[in-house]
């Protein structure tokens, strides 16, 4: 029996932690479970070991949902919110990058929730190989390098258009 890991999700407005998320995708995805019926599917199996506040069940499947349509490989929109994911040990490198995405935001104009990883499970689970990495809605734009504040002031404009 596989071990249930923490994974983070972004449901509504706030990044939560569920348990057994990995486990209950890689299963339906597994026994081909249609997206149609996938939200309470999910739903109901993450309930079991993970707190869903009253009144945020529609919101819980809403995001269960879409993490489900990216394992599949769907482009998937996310809330509208700037998510902005940097990978590393923690290390000086890793928080020079986060120090110059700060400024590059700074500088644009342009707010965004800033989440640093540095469990090397999650950072494997989106398929980095090389720190420190940046990842803007989802999408990795680079990995083992520092940008320059011009490249990283263009894709926080281009992920903020979009």
């Amino acid at each position: 029996m596989d071990t249930p890991t923490q994974r983070m999700l972004k449901v509504g407005k706030a990044t939560i932690g569920l348990i057994g998320l990995d486990i209950a995708l890689n299963n339906a995805l597994v026994n081909k479970i249609p997206v149609e019926s996938i939200s309470e599917h999910l739903y109901r199996e993450i309930r079991r070991q993970n707190y869903i506040p009253p009144g945020m069940t529609e919101t819980y499947k809403a995001a269960l949902k879409r993490e489900y349509r990216k394992l599949l490989g769907e482009d998937v929109t996310e809330d509208g919110d700037l998510t902005i994911r940097i990978f590393g040990t923690g290390c000086i490198s890793c928080n020079g990058l986060r120090d110059a995405v700060i400024d590059a935001m700074m500088k644009a104009g342009i707010a965004a929730d800033i989440h640093m990883i540095h469990d090397p499970d999650e950072i494997g689970r989106h398929g980095i190989l090389a720190t420190p990495a940046l990842m803007i809605n989802g999408k990795v734009k680079m990995a083992g390098i520092h940008p320059t504040p011009v490249q990283l002031e263009a894709w926080l404009l281009e992920a903020a258009e979009q």
